[in-house]
C-alpha cells in the first residue's frame, strides 16, 4: 500500500491524519482570533475601568499585572488537563474561565468594587494562558520541517485580536450605555461571547484530539514524522525556555515603561497609542517569516537573530531615548526580536520534549515565560526611576547576553557529543 493509504496503528490512514492536522490547525486559529478579539477589547479597557472604579490612576497598571498573574497561575493546571484529557478540554476550559472572568469584571464594574474587578482580570488572564498553549497545540501533529511554520501561523492569528480588540472599546461603551451599564463595562460583553464561542470551536473542531492522537502515534509509530521523540532533549528544552522567558522579560520591561517615558517627555496620547500599536504589529505580523526561517536555517539560528534584533533595539533606545522617533523605531525592533526568539524558542521546546511529557513541559515553559514577564514589568519601574529610560534599555541587554551565552553553550555541548 502507498503511504497515503497505509493504515496506522491508530486506525487512521496517513491521509486521514493529514486531514485531522488541517482541521485542528483551522480550529486553533479560529479560536485564537475569537479569543484575541475579546481579550484585546477587555484588557485595553481594563486600565481605564480600574481608574474609574477605584478613583486612582496609580492602580491602572494593575490590569496588565493581574492578567499576567492569571496566565502564570493557569499554565501548569491547563497543561495537566491537556495531558490527562487532551487539548480540546484544556483550551475550552481556559476559554470558559476567561468568560467567567469577564462576567466577574462586569459585575464589579456595576457594583464599583475594585478588588472584585482585579479578581475578574486575573480570571481573564487565563485566556492568555490558552493563547500560549494554543501555539504548542498547533505543533501536536506537525511534521518536523513544518513545526515552526505551524506554530507561527497561530501566533500570527493573535494579530487580528490585537488590532481589532482595542477598536471595540468604543462600540462596547455604546453597547454598555444602551443597556444601562457603565460604558467601560460594555467590552466585557464582547469578551463573554467571544470566549464562549471559542470554547465551542475547540470542542467541536479538535476531534479527534490532536494531542491524544499524537501521543498514540508516538507510542505506536515512533518513526512517524508526526511523532515527538521518545526521549527528551534536555538541552533543547532548557535553551528554548531561556530564550522565550528572557526575551519576554526584555520586551515587557521596556514596553511597559515606554508610555510613561513618552508622556513624561511631552508626547501626546495619540503618539503613545501609535507607538504601542506599531510595537504589537512587530510582535505578531511577521511571525510566519520567523517560523519559516526556523524550519529552514534552524531554531537556534533564528533565536540568535532575535537576540541581535533585541540588542540593536536596546542600544538604539539607550542612545535615542530623548527622540520620539527613535523610541518608536526601537520598540518596533523589540517586537520583531521578541517574535523571532519566541517562535523559534517555542518550536525548539516543542520538538525537544518526549511524547509522554509534552504538555507538562510546555506548561512549565509557559509558566516560566509569564512569570519572567511579570518580574520584568515589576522591576522595570524601579530601574526607570533609578537609571532613566536609557539605563533601563542598557540593563535589559544583560538578558539577551544570557540567551546568547546559552546558545553558545548548547552549540559547544553538541559539538562535544558529536
Amino acid at each position: 500500500m502507498s503511504p497515503a493509504t497505509a493504515s496506522a496503528p491508530t486506525g487512521l490512514t496517513e491521509s486521514e491524519v493529514a486531514r485531522v492536522r488541517r482541521r485542528s490547525r483551522a480550529a486553533i486559529i479560529a479560536g485564537q482570533v475569537l479569543a484575541g478579539i475579546g481579550m484585546g477589547s477587555t484588557l485595553s479597557a481594563g486600565a481605564l475601568l480600574i481608574t474609574e472604579v477605584s478613583g486612582s490612576e496609580t492602580l491602572s497598571g494593575m490590569a496588565a499585572t493581574m492578567a499576567t498573574i492569571g496566565a502564570a497561575i493557569a499554565a501548569v493546571p491547563l497543561a495537566a488537563l491537556a495531558t490527562t484529557r487532551g487539548r480540546a478540554p484544556a483550551l475550552a476550559t481556559g476559554a470558559v474561565i476567561a468568560a467567567v472572568g469577564a462576567c466577574v469584571g462586569l459585575v464589579a464594574a456595576i457594583l464599583g468594587w475594585t478588588l472584585l474587578l482585579l479578581a475578574g482580570i486575573v480570571l481573564l488572564g487565563v485566556g492568555t494562558a490558552v493563547n500560549l498553549q494554543a501555539r504548542f497545540a498547533a505543533t501536536d501533529l506537525s511534521e518536523p520541517n513544518r513545526r515552526g511554520r505551524d506554530l507561527s501561523v497561530v501566533v500570527w492569528a493573535t494579530t487580528v485580536g490585537a488590532v481589532l480588540g482595542p477598536n471595540l472599546i468604543g462600540p462596547g461603551a455604546d453597547l454598555g450605555a444602551a443597556l444601562g451599564l457603565p460604558p467601560l463595562a460594555g467590552p466585557y460583553l464582547f469578551t463573554i461571547g467571544a470566549q464562549l464561542l471559542a470554547a465551542v470551536v475547540y470542542v467541536v473542531g479538535l476531534r479527534p484530539d490532536p494531542l491524544r492522537l499524537a501521543t498514540r502515534i508516538g507510542l505506536e509509530r515512533p518513526a512517524s514524522p508526526e511523532a515527538a521523540p521518545r526521549t527528551a532533549d534536555v538541552g533543547g528544552i532548557a535553551t528554548g525556555m531561556v530564550a522565550t522567558s528572557l526575551s519576554h522579560a526584555t520586551m515587557v520591561s521596556v514596553m511597559a515603561m515606554t508610555p510613561v517615558h513618552l508622556v513624561s517627555h511631552g508626547a501626546s496620547l495619540e503618539l503613545v497609542g501609535l507607538t504601542i500599536s506599531l510595537h504589537v504589529l512587530g510582535m505578531y505580523a511577521l511571525s510566519p517569516v520567523w517560523g519559516t526561517l526556523a524550519d529552514r536555517v534552524g531554531r537556534e539560528v533564528t533565536i540568535a537573530l532575535g537576540q541581535v534584533l533585541l540588542l540593536a533595539a536596546l542600544l538604539l533606545l539607550a542612545v535615542g531615548a530623548e527622540s520620539e522617533l527613535w523610541v518608536t523605531v526601537g520598540l518596533v525592533m523589540i517586537g520583531l526580536g521578541w517574535s523571532a526568539a519566541s517562535v523559534a524558542g517555542a518550536t525548539l521546546i516543542s520538538e525537544s520534549v518526549d511524547v509522554i511529557d509534552r504538555a507538562r513541559i510546555q506548561g512549565r515553559a509557559d509558566l516560566l515565560m509569564s512569570s519572567a514577564g511579570a518580574l520584568g514589568g515589576g522591576f522595570a519601574g524601579l530601574v526607570l526611576a533609578a537609571l532613566g529610560y536609557g539605563g533601563l534599555a542598557l540593563s535589559a541587554t544583560g538578558l539577551s547576553a544570557i540567551v546568547l551565552a546559552t546558545l553558545a553553550w548548547r552549540g559547544l555541548r553538541r559539538r562535544a557529543v558529536a
